[in-house]
C-alpha cells in the first residue's frame, strides 16, 4: 500500500501530489495571453510585466492589426507604437522593447522567434520569466515561470527556500518533474490569484491543505 501523503511528506513527493490536484482543478490551462503565435506571445508577454493580462489582452489586438508581422513592427514609427500601447504601464519603455527585438528577429533570425533561452534573453524586455513562457507555450520547451505568485505559492508549499527569481526556477527544477515545469508553474499563478492570496490566503478552503507545511 502506498504510504500517504502528508504536509511532512518530501517535497518531491508533495510536488507529485500538488501537481495533479490542481491540474483537476485547473484543466486544460494553457497560457493566460492572447495570441495567434510564437510573435504575438513572445510580444506581449514582455507587454505584460508589471501589466494585468487583461489589460494587455485588450491591447493586443490592436497592436497586431497595426503591425501583424515582425518586420511591420521593426519597420513602424515609434510613436505609433507607443499609441497602440499607450493603456499599458510603461508604454514608453515598452514600446522601445518591442520594436527593437522585432528588428533583432528580422536581422539575426529570419523574422522567427528564436527557439532558445540564450537567445531569448538578449533581446530587449526579455528575461527569464519571459523566455520560460515562450519556449513552454509556443515550442514545447519544460520551462518555470517564477512569477510573484509562483514563488510565493512554492515557498509556501516548501519547494523553495529562496526568494531571488532565479535561484526559485533553479531550486524547482531539481523538485518538480521537468514534464510539469511549464503546466505547474500555470497552475501555480493561479493558485496564486484564486486562493493563496499574498496577504490574505484562503487556506480553510484549499484543496493542498493538508500538503501544506506552512500550517505545522
Amino acid at each position: 500500500m502506498a504510504k500517504k501523503l502528508n504536509r511532512r511528506s518530501n517535497p518531491k513527493s508533495r510536488a507529485r501530489a500538488v501537481f495533479q490536484r490542481l491540474t483537476e482543478k485547473y484543466p486544460n490551462v494553457g497560457t493566460f495571453l492572447t495570441h495567434q503565435n510564437s510573435f504575438e506571445l513572445l510580444i506581449a508577454v514582455i507587454l505584460s510585466a508589471q501589466c494585468t493580462d487583461e489589460r494587455v489582452n485588450k491591447t493586443t489586438p490592436g497592436l497586431f492589426q497595426r503591425f501583424p508581422t515582425p518586420q511591420a513592427l521593426a519597420e513602424g514609427e515609434l510613436l505609433d507604437i507607443q499609441d497602440a500601447i499607450k493603456s499599458i504601464n510603461f508604454f514608453k519603455t515598452k514600446a522601445i522593447n518591442i520594436q527593437k527585438t522585432a528588428q533583432i528577429i528580422c536581422s539575426d533570425y529570419d523574422s522567427q522567434v528564436p527557439k532558445t533561452l540564450n537567445q531569448l534573453i538578449k533581446l530587449p524586455g526579455v528575461g527569464r520569466k519571459t523566455a520560460n513562457v515562450v519556449l513552454g507555450q509556443a515550442f514545447g520547451q519544460p520551462g518555470i515561470t517564477a512569477d510573484t505568485h509562483a514563488k510565493r505559492v512554492s515557498k509556501r508549499l516548501g519547494f523553495t527556500t529562496e526568494t531571488d527569481a532565479t535561484k526559485v526556477e533553479y531550486e524547482l527544477m531539481t523538485v518538480w518533474p521537468k514534464s510539469t515545469w511549464t503546466d505547474f508553474s500555470s497552475i501555480m499563478i493561479l493558485h496564486g490569484r484564486d486562493t493563496c492570496d499574498a496577504r490574505k490566503p484562503n487556506c480553510d478552503y484549499c484543496i493542498l491543505l493538508d500538503l501544506c507545511p506552512q500550517l505545522i
